[in-house]
């Protein structure tokens, strides 16, 4: 076997493991990579589509999987104020608990040294561009990784939405990043 196909291989059991670790209680692993991703997304990249997108699922299969979580209490709808046809979706409680309950993938990364670790996040993170790059995907980055972020005002400020950011903002997933060098989340 190739080094390439190892690593794909391994990578591809590791997305396994983490994804059986996703059926919690009442929880399958797509609506646990959603909350994943709620958690991790700023307010201006919580809709159906942004999920969708980030996670390599359809729409469709998202707007369910949102519904599903609605229903169950993990998240909330939050109407867009800019565009009342739009929505975006919140964790409650429940969910931000869910969402940051340890893993097993978690704890075992945690045990890495640091130099590997910041090995293995560079190497998949250049191996994530390249595969975003060759299907013409979008990097959702973080806000401070970001060519429109403009550290200076308290809590940052967004140049392309041309908006003040949030307290924590600055370290959140947004759909509309564009890296200032090569980044990927």
């Amino acid at each position: 076997m190739t080094s390439q196909s190892r690593i794909r291989s391994l990578i591809n059991r590791l997305a396994r493991i983490d994804a059986a670790g996703g059926w919690s209680g009442s929880l399958n692993p797509a609506q646990y990579a959603a909350l994943d991703y709620l958690g991790r997304a700023n307010r201006y990249s919580r809709a159906p589509s942004h999920v969708a997108e980030f996670l390599g699922t359809t729409r469709g299969t998202m707007s369910q999987t949102l519904k599903a979580l609605a229903r169950k209490g993990f998240v909330q709808e939050e109407p867009n104020t800019g565009d009342q046809r739009s929505i975006s979706y919140g964790l409650t409680a429940e969910g931000v608990a869910l969402a940051e309950a340890p893993s097993v993938i978690g704890a075992a990364l945690s045990e890495l040294e640091d130099q590997v670790a910041e090995a293995l996040e560079s190497a998949l993170a250049a191996t994530l561009r390249a595969a975003l790059d060759a299907r013409g995907g979008r990097a959702f980055g973080l806000c401070k990784t970001c060519q429109f972020h403009d550290a200076g005002p308290a809590h940052g400020y967004c140049t392309l939405l041309n908006l003040p950011l949030q307290p924590g903002d600055r370290d959140l997933i947004c759909v509309e990043h564009k890296a200032l060098s090569d980044d990927a989340t």
